[in-house]
């Protein structure tokens, strides 16, 4: 089957850190190059020969061709200038904190499959490959090995909870076998600058079991369920932009709130059918909002 490339301009563009794009001035050589086609009076000059008319209108003709490309240029170039970074492909955005990721496309479905949130697939199961879905690290990034999986790239449960608190565990893996989960499929990675993400995608037999077994225990409003093994202290992230949200899919943020000691970290939840999808960013200082944001919304491209 045929497949579909995601569309990256979705990405929000985060206020804080966005640098407005200035506006491109008007050529300063076409008003006088526009007024001089509209001012050369026949009148001025002897008179022409048939010859030297032909050639002044030739002249005049190219005059006029010069103006209105001059003034098409300036006007494409004002409108590159003005439309926003993320809607002209193949722009690099790193200059505002956002990473450099690949072109995303989803992996095939296969034959006489539903999309996830089609009419005809009420359970909104995910038919493609789970590990297919995972985002793909931005350019830059180093692997982390210990989320690779065993040899058929599935990761072991007691890895996804080695990332919360020791205390809570037993009552994290027993939610998730009594909601049945079916398989884990994660992918992580450190940045030059010491971001690290680690992106978990759960995957259970129905929706119901994830909106109504799961979300209320592990991502409720307001703050996290469960917390980060070191965090102590949650709230919601509510400067999240929600033009980063993808339709169908419920996604809440968190924020680790101070005192944090020596980092800080970024937490979703993603509820996608019968997928949950756990991200977390974590850097030493203050964990930064836009490269969360700009993960977040990829993923859930992936997912819808």
């Amino acid at each position: 089957m045929t497949e579909q490339t995601v569309d990256q301009s979705a990405q929000p563009e985060p206020t804080p850190a966005a640098q407005p794009v200035p506006e491109v001035p008007r050529q300063a050589g076409a008003p006088a190059a526009e007024a001089a086609v509209w001012t050369t009076p026949a009148a001025v000059e002897p008179p022409a020969k048939p010859k030297d008319r032909r050639a002044l209108r030739a002249a005049l003709r190219w005059t006029a061709a010069v103006v209105v490309f001059a003034a098409v240029g300036a006007g494409t170039a004002f409108g590159i200038a003005s439309v926003e970074r993320t809607e002209l492909p193949g722009l690099a955005t790193v200059t505002d904190g956002r990473w450099d990721y690949p072109e995303l496309v989803r992996p095939p479905l296969p034959e006489g499959s539903p999309a996830p949130f089609d009419d005809d697939n009420p359970a909104h199961a995910h038919h493609a490959d789970l590990r297919e879905l995972l985002l793909p690290a931005p350019k830059g990034a180093q692997a982390d090995k210990e989320l690779a999986g065993d040899e058929n790239g599935w990761l072991k449960r007691k890895t996804f909870l080695a990332e919360f608190g020791k205390d809570d565990r037993e009552e994290i893996g027993q939610l998730l076998t009594d909601n049945g989960l079916r398989h884990i499929a994660a992918r992580g990675w450190t940045m030059p600058d010491g971001t690290r993400t680690k992106i978990f995608l759960l995957h259970f037999n129905t929706a119901e079991q994830v909106d109504t077994g799961l979300r209320p225990s592990m991502a409720p409003y307001g703050a996290p369920g469960y917390y980060l093994d070191g965090t102590e202290k949650w709230v919601a992230d509510k400067e999240f932009p929600s033009k980063a949200h993808t339709k169908g899919i419920t996604s809440l943020e968190y924020l680790e709130e101070k005192p944090y000691g020596d980092e800080q970290s970024r937490q979703a939840y993603l509820m996608a059918g019968d997928t949950l999808a756990v991200i977390t960013q974590t850097r030493k200082g203050t964990a930064p909002a836009v490269p969360f944001q700009q993960t977040v919304a990829l993923q859930s491209q992936l997912l819808g």
